[in-house]
């Protein structure tokens, strides 16, 4: 068959006859008229390499296995990367449950056939929100980057404000992300980002800039617990403090697994808390949402203004029984469409059902254990690497499971470092020197409960060599 006559293997309306059916319905001349409105110079210049249609599914798979296969993964090699996906154990009952067909095609039915699916979802935002000290938590959106600047936009419309403050280092990515919902919050007026950095000798908020900041027009102030750098924030209630005096939001960004071992947000202050829910209990994954969360006091000005899901539970009319339902669903762009408090997806709802079991699973006394493990684990590597020749490790307490590795004492840049521990078998830290020169050669590096005490020996045996030669 020539090409054109005949379907693509994997795609049934790719013949030109139905092509053209389709754009003759629509009114279009051709699919180049569809994408008009997308500028000239950011089209392709030339076509794809794609190899040929694969009509065998056996050689397509092999294809793909090749594909794949020059990848290197963080099962054959150690990792100690972070900053924003983290290596952390998953049970198994996490991937078991979430492979199951109920859970995978958990969607829109009936309100007998979503009751099982909102009673995991209620369970989800409950312990969250028991981890949290929070009592309203939505459904997770696609990132923390995402859940941020969901939350600063919900924070501009409750205090009409045009203005965030985001004071303390934040990861590049995120910082793209919030920016991105900012520039977009409003037709015709844009929230402003302001940033406030950190101090020197302590890591910490530089409180004095933080005050010179915040104004009439600060809708929130911004900060991370631990910041990206991972120093543990003592000063956030201070940080709080000051939003308050200025009639700000306190939004804070916290990683859920410290929350066993240090105050929740509400403890010193925030308002409304985001954070990533990939460490509990999803696989690093990359190329689809690993899910951000929402949590929030349980009062109406701030579930007046969520943009995702909440679920409720209520009796019935049978007493001893209770029913779980979506509320306030009107004010969700599936509810309203562009009219919605903001735009929200569900391609990250299969994720609560793995951090729904990983957190039933631990259990208060499991999550006390898990970050002490990991305090543990990451200070005594830094401990460590810190007593390599030429290495200094740049604040090397109050950190949680990140802290960063200073080796410009060593004559070599974090990239040569980087590209030698490769040939060990090691990814290294994440070079912070091109986002931020004032560190110079500068790694962040991230530990957790899954290495063990072996494997900060590989670590520091392998950069003892790279660093020698």
């Amino acid at each position: 068959m020539t090409r054109g006559t005949a379907a693509h293997p994997w795609m049934a309306n790719s013949v030109d006859a139905i092509k053209a059916e389709m754009l003759a319905t629509i009114g279009a001349k051709s699919i180049g008229e569809l994408f008009e409105q997308i500028p000239a110079d950011h089209g392709m210049k030339a076509p794809l390499a794609l190899p040929a249609g694969m009509r065998s599914e056996a050689a397509l798979k092999r294809h793909l296995r090749d594909i794949a296969a020059k990848n290197s993964d963080c099962e054959a090699n150690l990792s100690f990367l972070g900053g924003g996906i983290w290596q952390h154990h998953v049970p198994a009952v996490c991937d078991e449950l979430v492979r199951r067909q109920e859970w995978l095609s958990s969607v829109f039915g009936s309100p007998e056939s979503d009751h099982g699916r909102n009673q995991a979802w209620f369970e989800f935002s409950s312990q969250l929100g028991e981890l949290l000290d929070m009592d309203l938590v939505g459904m997770p959106v696609y990132s923390w980057g995402c859940a941020a600047g969901h939350a600063i936009r919900m924070a501009a419309r409750l205090t009409g404000r045009s203005q965030v403050v985001i004071a303390g280092p934040v990861s590049p990515e995120r910082l793209s992300v919030i920016r991105t919902y900012c520039a977009a919050a409003i037709e015709d007026r844009a929230i402003d980002v302001v940033l406030v950095g950190s101090e020197t000798q302590t890591g910490l908020v530089d409180l004095g800039a933080l005050r010179s900041a915040v104004g009439a027009s600060t809708a929130a102030v911004y900060f991370e617990n631990p910041g990206y750098h991972g120093l543990l924030e003592t000063r956030a209630a201070e940080i709080s403090k000051i939003a308050r005096t200025v009639g700000a939001e306190t939004i804070v960004g916290v990683d859920p697994l410290t929350l066993g071992v240090i105050a929740p947000p509400s403890a010193y202050g925030a308002d409304i808390a985001v954070g990533s829910i990939q460490p509990l209990g999803v696989h690093m994954h990359g190329g689809g949402g690993v899910g951000g969360f929402i949590a929030s006091r349980h009062e109406e000005q701030y579930a007046r203004e969520y943009p995702t899901f909440l679920v409720s539970i209520a009796p019935t009319s049978t007493e001893g029984e209770h029913g779980f339902g979506l509320s306030l669903f009107h004010q969700t762009s599936y509810g309203m469409r562009d009219e919605g408090k903001d735009w929200t997806g569900n391609s990250t709802y299969l994720w609560t059902i793995a951090g729904a079991a990983y957190m039933a699973l631990l259990g208060p006394q499991g999550f006390a254990e898990l970050g002490r493990a990991i305090l543990s684990n990451a200070h005594r590597a830094a401990e460590q690497i810190g007593g390599i020749a030429g290495v200094k490790i740049r604040h090397p307490t109050g950190f949680f499971k990140e802290f960063m590795v200073d080796f410009t004492a060593t004559g070599k840049s974090v990239a040569a470092i980087n590209k030698a521990l490769l040939a060990h078998g090691i990814f290294g830290g994440i070079d912070l020197s091109a986002d931020d020169p004032d560190l110079g050669q500068t790694a962040l590096y991230c530990v957790t409960e899954i290495h063990t005490d072996a494997d900060i020996d590989t670590l520091v045996a392998a950069l003892k060599k790279v660093l020698s030669e």
